[in-house]
């Protein structure tokens, strides 16, 4: 199940950039959903990376995020049985 988020046009621009490295590292297909998580997951090395994107998004917390992350991921084991 897929949802909607809203993001500043800038920051779209630069996530689409960043798959497309993943894009590169990994030689296949990266969404923007695998990119967000890269970041994720990256974030809890260096804060100030999802720090930085967090910051164009108005009305969001970092804790709300990783709840949302969470909850995502809680659906992803129940879909796939992991």
């Amino acid at each position: 199940m897929s949802s909607t988020i809203k993001v500043a046009k800038q920051t779209k621009e630069m996530l689409v950039r960043f798959a497309a490295t993943l894009q590169k590292r990994y030689g296949r297909r990266v969404d923007l959903d695998e990119a967000i998580r890269h970041l994720l997951l990256r974030q809890e090395k260096k804060p100030e990376v999802l720090d930085s994107i967090i910051g164009s998004v108005p009305m969001i917390s970092t804790e709300e995020l990783y709840e949302e992350r969470r909850l995502d991921e809680e659906k992803r084991a129940r879909r796939y049985n992991t």
